[in-house]
């Protein structure tokens, strides 16, 4: 098992790998680069960056995926769902590099595209009978019974715009998505035993792969978005990502567990919550600027810094999980 998990991320890598190589100087030539807001004066010199790099590991992922052949029910909708996301990214992507503005899709459309997908994945669970959740630190869940539909939906679309919002800075998203993987795989193992039917082994054994194999496209992808990055993942795949961890998340029980091993997102998603509300009630700001990490990059800390900041505290946060099962 251990030596087919690690095939499919080695695959990955390498697919991923040659499809920067070749891809990046295409999107370059084609001037495929993203227009960057002036809020934040270090970003200025990121103006025409490449974008929709994310559509790189979301092709690998496929690829690799099919090529493996280690299909599941689950690792199905799992795929579904990704390139379904990717897709919506896509769109928003290519209307920014078109207009040559940073407006792509309107904020109804996105929610709209989010909302059917959703739906899907919560009808589903629902109809597969995936209503239990598991609670962190905890070897108990709770059955939700026909509320798994809207508690899926407020999941799934919380985790992509979660994750959307991360991705601000060079490598920040998908360093912080491949630690999150990494510790949310072991777990995944851990937890291995004492399912029903549906959740036997070959179904985990499918769900693990697909895990290993985005896993090894990050990797690749890391090497070309990493600060000063030469490439940005776009909604492309920031939306993919976060499409990619609810979804899998939500059919393995382990929704809550977003909230805990993806506290590095929800750092995002809380503090642009804080800012918006309180400056509207007091025409004041809690942060510098929100999200958090542009926060945090406003007191002078570099954008790698920021990065290995919240991987390792994904990193800490995965551990203790990781302990919690022992």
């Amino acid at each position: 098992m251990i030596y087919n998990l690690m095939i499919a991320l080695i695959t990955s890598f390498l697919i991923t790998l040659v499809l920067c190589l070749v891809g990046i100087p295409v999107l370059k030539k084609i001037k495929a680069g993203q227009p960057v807001l002036g809020y934040v004066k270090e970003h200025a010199s990121k103006n025409g960056t490449p974008t929709m790099g994310g559509i790189f590991f979301v092709i690998s992922l496929v690829i690799t995926y099919l090529l493996m052949g280690n299909y599941g029910r689950l690792s199905n909708v799992i795929l579904v769902v990704t390139t379904s996301f990717s897709v919506v990214g896509f769109l928003d992507d290519f209307l920014k590099v078109k207009g040559r503005e940073n407006l792509g899709l309107k904020a109804y459309q996105k929610i709209a595209f989010q909302f059917i997908i959703a739906l899907f994945t919560g009808i589903f669970a629902f109809v597969y009978k995936i209503t239990e959740v598991n609670i962190p630190f905890f070897n108990v869940s709770v059955d939700f019974g026909w509320w798994i539909i809207p508690f899926s939906m407020l999941v799934l679309i919380s985790s992509t715009n979660a994750v959307n919002l991360t991705d601000g800075l060079d490598g920040l998203a998908s360093s912080v998505t491949f630690c999150y993987l990494i510790f949310f795989l072991v777990l995944l193992l851990l937890q291995n035993s004492g399912y029903d039917l549906l959740m036997k082994s070959s179904e985990y054994f499918s769900i693990s792969t697909i895990i290993c194999v985005l896993i090894g496209g990050l990797i690749a992808f890391l090497i070309f978005n990493t600060h000063k990055a030469s490439v940005f993942m776009g909604d492309t795949g920031s939306l993919s990502l976060g499409g990619f961890i609810g979804v899998t998340a939500i059919l393995t029980k382990n929704a809550l567990f977003l909230l805990v091993l993806g506290f590095s997102f929800v750092i995002a998603i809380i503090s642009v919550i804080i800012q918006v509300l309180y400056f509207k009630k007091t025409k004041k700001r809690v942060f510098l600027m929100s999200p958090y990490h542009h926060h945090l990059q406003m007191k002078g800390l570099s954008e790698s810094k920021i990065a290995y900041i919240y991987s390792l505290i994904t990193c800490i946060i995965g551990v203790s999980l990781v302990i919690s099962y022992l």
